[in-house]
């Protein structure tokens, strides 16, 4: 494909950061932007909304609907789902971007924290794919794309905090399952993981810990997503790509207007190797 005109694109988690930019990017194509997430009132900490993101989708040139949806909430999520393939006539595209993190060892971590990162992470990326299947097998190009890093067994990057590299892990598994389960059907399932970190209101709840001149923008993600999007999802499936590496195969060859400073070093992501 060239682009994604008319595609309906089901985004977890897009009322801000990764996932909207990733929405603001089809949006651009003309594409219809699903919004799931919970954010409906306007937070200090963590600014956005599902409404706001809506504004800003018609704003960039697509068609938007907000749904205020936890994705922990299985029946929800398949309302949500229901609701989204009449609104729009059906879901071309997967985005799993819904995370919960909490960078802490074992004795820090309470279970609650445990509970969530996994309910969220692993389950909710489950069962939201699972709820958008019967459209994805419908549609022309599907696809589905998990926010996951590419899963490996180094302890250096489960000594720090387990139960968040478990949670997350858990994403990168149910894209290596779900693309050999998948193949027969034509539907597409890959993740995209950035190599640097990326400024986003995540970082930024971090205080100090990540400065944001040391970040990229989301945009480099969502570039990276328009890129795996457009292709024939029968061609490319169970990939688990980083975010520059695949810009750079497309064609690109300068980055510094992803930086959120350009000059300034960049520091590179959790899971991936220096």
């Amino acid at each position: 494909m060239v682009d994604l005109k008319g595609k309906t694109l089901f985004i977890t988690g897009a009322s801000r950061g990764i996932g909207l930019a990733i929405g603001l990017r089809a949006a651009r194509d003309g594409a219809n932007i699903v919004i799931a997430a919970k954010s409906v009132v306007p937070n200090p900490k963590l600014p956005g909304t599902i409404h706001t993101a809506a504004e800003a989708i018609i704003q960039a040139g697509g068609q938007a609907l907000a749904v205020q949806l936890d994705i922990r909430d299985a029946a929800a999520v398949e309302a949500a789902v229901e609701q989204a393939a009449a609104h729009f006539g059906g879901i071309d595209i997967v985005i799993n971007n819904a995370s919960a993190i909490w960078l802490a060892g074992t004795v820090e971590t309470p279970v609650k924290r445990f509970d969530l990162m996994h309910q969220v992470n692993t389950r909710g990326t489950f069962v939201t794919t699972q709820a958008c299947l019967p459209w994805l097998e419908k549609a022309a190009n599907p696809h589905v794309l998990m926010l996951a890093p590419p899963p490996t067994l180094d302890p250096k990057w489960f000594r720090d905090h387990p139960a968040y590299t478990i949670a997350k892990y858990g994403m990168s598994l149910c894209v290596l399952g779900m693309s050999a389960e998948f193949s027969e059907r034509g539907i597409a399932v890959n993740a995209l993981w950035p190599r640097t970190v990326i400024a986003t209101a995540a970082i930024a709840m971090l205080g100090n810990k990540v400065p944001a001149k040391h970040c990229r923008r989301p945009e480099i993600v969502a570039d990276a997503a328009h890129a795996i999007l457009c292709r024939n999802s029968r061609d490319f499936s169970g990939h688990f790509c980083i975010d520059e590496t695949l810009l750079r195969e497309t064609g690109v060859k300068d980055f510094t207007a992803y930086a959120v400073q350009p000059g300034q070093a960049l520091l590179t992501d959790l899971f991936v190797d220096s």
